[in-house]
């Protein structure tokens, strides 16, 4: 019976399930430099944090609706449903 020894490489990185992991290196998308992709970073899987937080602090304010807006929207959502429950469900006979 072989008897394996259980070799224990410390490396940089996080552990996880009491073992030793080091975190995937990624190059950012927008400029090219890497990073370590590490859990909880914000942003995108292929963007480095700095890259991440500028378009996430860039987010435009959503603008008020009027009332007339709200109405004709709900209208035309309502027509929408209608002509495609009527594609679907019609009776071709």
């Amino acid at each position: 019976m072989l008897k394996r020894r259980a070799s224990r490489v410390k490396r940089p990185g996080a552990k996880y399930h009491k073992r030793v992991m080091g975190f995937p290196i990624k190059i950012c998308s927008i400029c090219g430099e890497e990073f370590e992709l590490k859990p909880d970073k914000p942003g995108f899987a292929n963007r480095c944090p700095e890259c991440s937080t500028e378009e996430a602090s860039a987010a435009p304010a959503q603008r008020k609706m009027s009332a007339d807006e709200r109405k004709s929207l709900k209208e035309a959502n309502e027509e929408r449903r209608r002509v495609m429950r009527d594609l679907l469900y019609r009776k071709d006979r």
